[in-house]
């Protein structure tokens, strides 16, 4: 069933004007429902923060939520309903780089401006000037992982396991081993599997006679817990690695004790110390009864942005609105401060985070 809900929390002052309608799309059911989820919770959280201080243009905020389903085609349909029905200023989605690629087409042809939480892959910028994104790209986080394997952790042999159906990982995988090799690693195997797999005994197998001491795996949270599970099952006790894919609460309930010694980069610590990331998190814990993850933070970052360049350009129409977004610099947001830049893609560092006695821990910020 198709969720389309309609939140327009009102500032009192506000009352009565017309909303300024942002359009979300995102995974809210299906296989990355906690990835829609937690986006869906940092938006929320971004909207009511936005109209208790009076709203934008002294206009409350409408935030209209479509739900893709994490099925091929639906995020390209959620939007075009976005646009032609409700008319909405910006279109906030998705976190798949994939499911958004859908999507921007059809944002970059109408005009409207796409901000994208969370899609890493370096192709969905380069659709056009209306799509925007506050995450990393696919190109640094890649270059991050690979110097903290090689520099931090002394790694020296690495396999990949890539999901061939995904161009996030696909991506991520080449951007990892271009690094790893400059930085004297060696790349001792690569195998693939679909987005569907569940049983990754067979390339884990190919893997383990290869003797790596790394295995990286650019995928999702599910593929990373099962990939986990049946690697100790197999006595693979290489150091599994990720990227942002692997940032889920369900990443611990799926890998449970054999995730122990992974790393991954991401976007958000909640144990960052920046006032602004320490009240974001009190918020959200009080309203959700859990901390935030980094797509719940990069998502209410992409609200409140959106709603800084409307208050900027002065204006919703949409040809000013996309330059008001390009002109971004340095804005707070509690994922640290964003500057986009001519790719319209943003600067910002990366978040290392290990699995430490069954609890994810935040280790180090940094660049390549």
């Amino acid at each position: 069933m198709r969720l389309r809900v309609l939140l327009a929390l009102c500032a009192a002052s506000a009352l009565g004007a017309e909303p300024v309608k942002l359009g979300f799309f995102m995974s809210i059911t299906g296989r990355d429902a906690s990835f829609g989820e937690a986006s869906l919770n940092g938006a929320r959280l971004a909207v009511d923060s936005i109209n208790a201080g009076g709203g934008v243009l002294g206009r409350p905020v409408a935030l209209i939520v479509e739900d893709d389903r994490s099925l091929p085609g639906e995020s390209a349909t959620a939007v075009k309903k976005l646009i032609s029905r409700d008319k909405v200023a910006a279109l906030i989605g998705e976190c798949s780089s994939a499911r958004t690629l859908e999507a921007a087409a059809i944002a970059q042809a109408a005009g409207v401006p796409l901000v994208t939480p969370a899609s890493t892959s370096p192709k969905v910028t380069e659709v056009g000037d209306a799509v925007f994104r506050v995450c990393f790209v696919d190109s640094f986080q890649g270059e991050v992982i690979a110097t903290f394997a090689r520099r931090r952790l002394g790694l020296k042999r690495a396999a990949l396991l890539i999901d061939a159906s995904a161009p996030y990982s696909v991506g991520l995988a080449d951007y990892f081993s271009r690094t790893f090799r400059a930085l004297g690693g060696e790349i001792v195997a690569s195998q693939k599997y679909s987005g569907a797999t569940t049983d990754f005994r067979a390339q884990l197998t190919a893997i383990r006679a290869a003797g790596p001491d790394a295995v990286f795996l650019p995928g999702y949270y599910v593929a990373a817990g099962l990939v986990a599970r049946q690697s100790r099952e197999l006595g693979l006790n290489a150091t599994l690695l990720g990227g942002d894919g692997f940032e889920a609460p369900q990443l611990l309930e799926i890998g449970g004790a054999a995730l122990e010694g992974a790393y991954y980069a991401t976007h958000f610590a909640t144990e960052n110390t920046d006032q602004a990331s320490r009240a974001f998190v009190a918020a959200y814990s009080a309203r959700y009864g859990s901390a935030p993850n980094g797509l719940a933070a990069l998502t209410y970052d992409s609200v409140r942005l959106v709603a800084d360049a409307i208050e900027r350009a002065g204006t919703t129409q949409r040809a000013a609105l996309r330059r008001s977004l390009a002109a971004t610099r340095d804005f707070p947001g509690v994922t640290g401060r964003t500057t986009i830049n001519a790719r319209r893609d943003a600067d910002k560092d990366a978040a290392i985070i290990t699995v430490r006695n069954g609890r994810l821990v935040f280790v180090e910020t940094m660049r390549p």
